[in-house]
């Protein structure tokens, strides 16, 4: 039961990573990275507990995806973004 609750969730985040900007895909990996390093010192603090470990990543998560949001901004002054037919995202209208 738990392999097809994996394979379901893994289908499911695959389905939905179709289409993603670059912003989703720093925000995504930050989230990533900070789950795992949260984990690991989460776990160390607190002397190797499970509560520790979790708290650790979900802590660890939610600030690697502010900071990966942030720091993969695009810095064009675009008025409105638009998508084409590959799924890239484009500039359709700039500031002037």
């Amino acid at each position: 039961m738990k392999n097809k609750m994996t394979a379901l969730a893994l289908a499911g985040a695959m389905a939905m990573s179709g289409c993603q900007t670059s912003q989703q895909t720093g925000t995504l990996a930050g989230g990533a990275i900070g789950a795992g390093t949260g984990a690991l010192i989460g776990s160390a603090v607190s002397g190797g507990s499970a509560g520790g470990a979790i708290a650790g990543a979900v802590i660890g998560a939610g600030t690697g995806a502010l900071i990966g949001n942030t720091v993969s901004r695009p810095h064009r002054h675009c008025a409105r973004w638009g998508f084409d037919r590959n799924c890239n995202r484009v500039c359709v209208a700039f500031y002037h």
